[in-house]
């Protein structure tokens, strides 16, 4: 197994916050045609939709995923459905059930089928209260509180099960809050960092759901996609670690975020009013080390904060304009 370029690819999750701007990207890079998005749910005119091969997938079902990987000779999978922190809470066993069981449905095909390589993202959500919320460690403890990250530190065990046990190519990161202007937030903690930039061009305030001093991992989406691309490219023989490498960018508290507006909104207003998921967000790292991500595959961020809420102000404020 070495560097990755491929064929024929599956995204899972595709009308995501993140598969969204992946499946953009993998098509420019590997051509339209030789990328399916799929999704358990259809938006008409979608421009994943519409912008190549697409395929309404429920990962849940084994049956389906084998069947579409082996039809269409898929040979890279990029797993990105998943019920995300706050939604999980609501629903964890729907949580389990798509997080783990479609985690291994996808695994089992890829096997089955021997793919070249499959990417399964995990989450900063894998840490709990007892690992160490300052420059947190690649290895550490890993006892979560929610069920979205009881899945996540269980999938990652289960990659890398496959990794060693069958061969299989499998590689993932651990995503912290993603940040973007293209895709509405799904349902997870970190939502309030994309909120806040679409209200303060809206309506030039925001009602917080953490606290003015939380702080947690950010990653502009265009540091996302270039990481995920990063690893999933990357030689094989050079990764010592293969599904739960820490990716840092932005150490941020809602109120830099808040601040940073101000400097192109001097009158944007901010209320905090914490609801249940500032006990998630305070078992979660405030920092993390991805010294590991950095040596094994050359991980380094392009985005600071000034400069991303620069570009999101110019773009939200375009796209909010032209609707």
């Amino acid at each position: 197994m070495t560097t990755g370029k491929f064929e024929r690819i599956l995204i899972t999750g595709a009308l995501g916050q993140i598969g969204t701007e992946l499946t953009a990207e993998l098509r420019r890079r590997y051509g339209a045609d030789n990328v399916v998005a799929s999704d358990v749910r259809t938006v008409e005119g979608h421009p994943v939709i519409n912008g190549g091969p697409w395929t309404s997938l429920d990962v849940t079902d084994a049956g389906a995923v084998s069947d579409l990987i082996g039809g269409m000779n898929i040979d890279a999978v990029f797993h990105m459905a998943a019920i995300l922190s706050a939604t999980g809470e609501k629903d964890p066993q729907l949580c389990w059930k798509v997080n783990i069981d479609g985690t291994l449905n996808v695994l089992e095909a890829a096997r089955k089928h021997d793919l070249a390589r499959v990417i399964i993202p995990s989450s900063i959500a894998v840490f709990g209260p007892e690992t160490p919320r300052e420059n947190t460690p690649q290895e550490t403890v890993l006892k979560p509180r929610t069920m979205y990250g009881i899945t996540k530190v269980s999938g990652e065990l289960l990659c890398d099960y496959y990794v060693y046990k069958y061969d299989l190519d499998v590689r993932g990161l651990r995503y912290p809050g993603i940040i973007s202007s293209e895709t509405p937030p799904g349902g997870g903690t970190t939502d309030y960092a994309v909120e806040i930039y679409y209200e303060a061009i809206r309506e030039g305030r925001y009602t917080c759901f953490v606290r003015e001093d939380t702080m947690l991992p950010m990653m502009y989406m265009p540091d996302c996609i270039k990481a995920t691309l990063d690893l999933a490219e990357a030689d094989f023989d050079s990764l010592v670690h293969h599904s739960d490498f820490n990716v840092g960018s932005l150490s941020v508290t809602a109120g830099d975020i808040a601040e940073s507006i101000r400097k192109h909104i001097p009158g944007f207003r901010v209320e905090y009013r914490p609801d249940f998921r500032q006990a998630i967000a305070d078992t979660w790292p405030r920092s993390v080390d991805d010294s590991a991500a950095r040596k094994e595959w050359g991980w380094k961020p392009d985005w600071d904060l000034d400069a991303m809420t620069a570009d999101m102000l110019q773009k939200l404020g375009e796209k909010l304009r032209g609707s």
